[in-house]
Parts: structure tokens; sequence; C-alpha cells
């Protein structure tokens, strides 16, 4: 004979669901018993946008389980509609309601794994309340907007917050033909990118019509004339049929919290790096719990069903007496953004600054796949690492095909502890629909290699309005005649990359020159033209093809600010 293990779980979706099904498999005799209080276990929560946007049409499709098919499966029993109100951790065990008929009950333990997730941001805000506002975090929430939809054909909506969330509800309920504004406090929307390379996500919503109503903070709410008015400060309202609340999300802890768990930034739980809570026996996984970061070591919040997936399973581990350790979150993302695909992973240049780290970044503009094969589509590339060791710290990725794959390599570099230097070793796969001979990812690496080596030198954007002003440098475009008249910096002389060496004698030699190019590679050849006549030069990072479109942005920005809503 021996014991029986019981398990409680709270929470049936990603890693509460995850562990469940990783205890099974490790323990065939425990006793599983799953609360969630939503009457859904295991839902596609990613998805969710995308039923309301008619992309997913089957709500069956949203929910990977079933408690019928977990326990047919498992044999875990999975109680949907049963809230857990309390835990003692004195008695080893919980208080539970049943949320259909108000039965409250309690249910013992040996072993306790919290995965209550996180709730949707709520400000204490005049007219939170009214019925025309929404939020959405779960199946139920995306019901009551889809049926709000269907019933009252609203036309306009307003997204409060530019977030994952915000940025897919709104490609979805533009598709469905709403007319969609954004309106938030930040200066751009998705926070993990930097604003340079926002401008891009920026330039394809405004291309779809999408308006932008950025760098102004909602006060409050106000039923008016059957729809609601979006109270700003220091500007007029902005009225829409509804509004979807989509400013973020905060732990749920209050269980944890009462309990005297402790807790960590912004009220989450406070786990060591096998899920292990302050209480003996007790776990906690997913949105809920404080992690560190896997580049910075800083103790963050990172709401993704990847990291829950990963810590629901290596707390299972450790129930079932293992030893499994998270070793922190990269914050790996992507998204869908009309036409346009948008990666991340890591830690931005904004963020590496703001964390005191010396940091440097390369930009570059590649094609998708060979050049001499039709359909390439040309990316943006942003690598972080850190000056002097080189330690890669992130990269940023926009662009329409490929980026999938880069990022992913550069999440698994990174993950490996390898150097920006090293990306340009590594043995990608290549063949023209695909790839170039010398992927992205290897570019990246030998610009980064010739900044190391000093081969390259580099000035960025942050740069360039004290160098309009600066006498003592030269300001020179390497692009063609014809580009250089469809649009420049005034203040940069023009001559051809071509007619540089015959040229060479128009230059001053003993002042510095700060070149750029459409991208970056013919300014690039520039400067080791202008190195072997003997010139300090300079290349610009990105090219005149990304200046223009983060500084476009800037000015439709600060012209939103002073003049109204952006409906460029």
């Amino acid at each position: 004979m021996f014991d029986i293990m019981k398990v409680v779980i709270v929470g049936g979706v990603a890693g509460g669901a995850t562990a469940a099904a990783r205890i099974r498999r490790l323990d065939e005799q425990a006793e599983i018993i799953v609360f969630e209080r939503s009457g859904y276990i295991s839902y596609a929560n990613c998805g969710l946008p995308y039923y309301i946007g008619d992309v997913i049409t089957d709500a069956d499709d949203l929910t990977l389980q079933t408690p019928e098919s977990f326990w047919k499966r498992f044999r875990i029993a999975m109680k949907v509609h049963h809230e857990v109100t309390a835990i003692h951790p004195e008695r080893k065990a919980v208080t539970v309601q049943n949320l259909e008929t108000g039965a409250v009950f309690d249910e013992c333990y040996d072993k306790l794994l919290l995965s209550p997730g996180a709730q949707p941001t709520q400000p204490k805000l005049p007219g939170i309340g009214i019925d025309k506002l929404f939020t959405l975090r779960t199946v139920e929430d995306t019901f009551r907007i889809k049926e709000y939809i269907n019933q009252y054909h609203p036309r306009s909506v307003v997204l409060a917050g530019g977030g994952f969330i915000g940025l897919e509800l709104a490609e979805n309920l533009r598709e469905i033909g709403m007319d969609v504004t954004i309106v938030q406090r930040p200066k751009q929307l998705m926070n993990p990118f930097d604003p340079d390379m926002a401008a891009f996500l920026h330039a394809e919503m405004r291309k779809h019509g999408i308006h932008l109503a950025m760098g102004y903070t909602v006060e409050g709410f106000e039923g008016k004339n059957g729809g609601v008015d979006v109270l700003l400060k220091d500007a007029a309202p902005i009225h829409a049929d509804m509004v979807i609340l989509a400013i973020g999300v905060t732990p749920e802890s209050k269980l944890a919290k009462d309990a005297g768990l402790a807790l960590g930034i912004k009220g989450s739980i406070l786990v060591n790096d096998r899920m292990e809570t302050s209480v003996p026996d007790i776990y906690a996984v997913g949105d809920a719990v404080q992690v560190k970061h896997y580049v910075t070591g800083e103790a963050s919040l990172i709401s993704l069903a990847g990291p829950a997936n990963k810590q629901g399973r290596i707390a299972a581990d450790n129930i079932c007496g293992g030893d499994s350790r998270y070793a922190g979150s990269q914050g790996s993302s992507i998204i869908k953004v009309f036409n346009l695909t948008a990666a991340v992973t890591g830690i931005n240049e904004t963020n590496s600054r703001r964390a005191g780290l010396p940091v440097d970044s390369v930009i570059l503009s590649p094609m998708s796949h060979a050049g001499y094969y039709p359909g390439g589509k040309v990316m943006t590339m942003k690598v972080v690492f850190e000056r002097e060791s080189f330690r890669l710290l992130g990269a940023q990725i926009i662009g329409y095909d490929g980026v999938d794959k880069r990022i992913d390599v550069l999440a698994t570099a990174i993950h490996a502890g390898m150097k920006a230097t090293e990306l340009k070793e590594l043995d990608l796969a290549y063949a023209p629909p695909y790839s170039s001979a010398k992927d992205p990812v290897n570019m990246a690496g030998f610009m980064i290699d010739n900044i190391a080596s000093g081969v390259l030198k580099q000035w960025h954007l942050d740069e360039l309005d004290d160098l309009l002003e600066n006498d003592s440098v030269i300001l020179l475009d390497t692009r063609t005649v014809a580009e250089f008249s469809r649009g420049h910096i005034d203040g940069f002389r023009n001559i051809p990359v071509d007619e540089l060496r015959d040229r060479i004698t128009e230059l001053e030699p003993d002042k510095p020159v700060y070149v750029i190019c459409q991208s970056g590679m013919r300014s690039y050849i520039a400067c080791r033209i202008l190195a072997g006549f003997g010139f300090d030069a300079y290349n610009f990072s990105g090219g005149f093809r990304f200046y223009e479109a983060v500084r476009h942005d800037r000015r439709l920005i600060e012209q939103s600010l002073n003049c109204g809503m952006d409906n460029t």
C-alpha cells in the first residue's frame, strides 16, 4: 500500500491545465482536482479577438479541452463554475463556492497549485461600470462583446490601451467594418518595442483606418447620445458606440495575500525557481506570479501563454518529487498587425538604458528571402547588444514574411548566452524561396562584428539634430540623384556611392563624415571608401527609409497632441 497524493489546482487555463496533465503523466494514482471560476478550461486566450472578428467562427474552437475530455483522458476532475474563496495553509484546505448552486465547502490538499491568472486592469474612474464598457479576458467576456455587436450593430469603438489585446482587437473590429480609435497615455503602441520600431506599427494601423490618440490621459467615461464619451485630460472627449478596456492586466493574487503568502511587484505572488511560494506545499504559476527576466535578472511580470505553460510543467515536476527549475522569462512574443508581423525577444534599447546597461544596436532592412527570387519583402530588424562585452540583449523585427523564423533564432541565441558577434557564425538553412545565403540574422552578426573590430562606426537618429547644427562635420547622402530628389534631409550633400572615389576631393579631409543611404548598405560601402582615403566616417544605423518612417510618425503624434486626434 502507498499513500495517494491529493493535488488541488486553482485555475484551469494555461498553467493550471498544463500542470494537471503533467502531474497525471508522472503519477497515475494522484487525486487531482481543478477548480475553475469560469465555465471553460484550457481555452485559447490569444484567440479570443479573432472570434470577435469572425476569423474563428466556431466557438468550440476556442476551447482546447472540456471537463469531460479532461476526465476521459486524464481522470482529472475539472470543476468549472467553482471559485476558491480562501486558503487555509494551517490545515491544508481551501474553501470553495459552487457558483451554480451557491453551496460552500472545504477541500483538503496535500499540494496546492495556484494558477489564478490576471484580471483586466480597471482603473477607478468615473463611469467605469457603464453597460457599454467591456473588458476582454475570458471566453465569457468574448461572448458578451460578440453578442453586443450582433444585437446592437455598433459602428464605432474606442479601445483604451495599445498592447497585444488592443492591437488584435483593433484589427479584428476594423475588419468587421467598425470605426476604431485607440487611446492611451504612452506615445507609442506596444511597449515591448522601442519607439522607433513602433513607428512601423503606427503606420500600418493608420493605413488601415485606425485612429490613434496617443499621449492622452483617460479621466473617465460618460454615457451620452446612446453611446459613450471617453473623457480625456486637457482634450475634447472621444465619442463611440462602445468602449473596450485593454490597458493591461493585474495579477489576481487576493487569495494568496489573504492566506499570508509573500507578494512581489504589483501585488504578484512571490515564487522561487521551483515555483514554490513562501508557504510549504503551495506552488504558483502563470500571469499571477513574479518572475526573473532572463536577460536583466530583474523581477518582472510577463503575461504570456508560453511561460505559463512552462511554469506549470516545472511546478508539476516538483510536486511529484522532481527538481525542475525555471530559468526566467525572455518575453518572446509575436503579433499580426493587419499585413505586418511584429516580433520581439529579450529587452529593448529603451529598457536596457533604463536598467543602466551600456547599450548599442544595429538596424538593418534585409529581404525576407533571396532578392533574385520573386516575392521577397523587406523586414526591419533591430538587434540590441551590450557595449564592450557584446552580450546579446534583445531583438525586434517587423515585416511580412520570415519574421517568426528570425525572432526564434535570436531568442534561442539569447537563451544560449551567445554574444551578438557570434550571430555571424550560425549555420542557418538556405534556399532562395526562404532566405539568402547570408541570412538576416547572419547580417546582423556581420554588422556587430564590424563594430567590435572597428571596421564600422555608427551614428544614430538621436544624434541628428546636433549634427545638423555642427559646421565641423560633413553630412553625406550616398543615394542616387533620383532618390535624393524624391526626399532627403536638409543639410546633407549628395554624392552617389558609385561616384564617390571620383569626387572625393569635394570633401574636406579634416572633417568627420556622417553618411546615410536608403537602407545602410551603400553608406557602409561609402564609409569603407572614405576610410581608405583617410576620412573618419560614420554610417547611419537604419538608413533613410528608417529615418523617414520614424520622423513622419513623430510629426503625426505631435500634431495630434496639438490639434486633436491623429486621423492621418
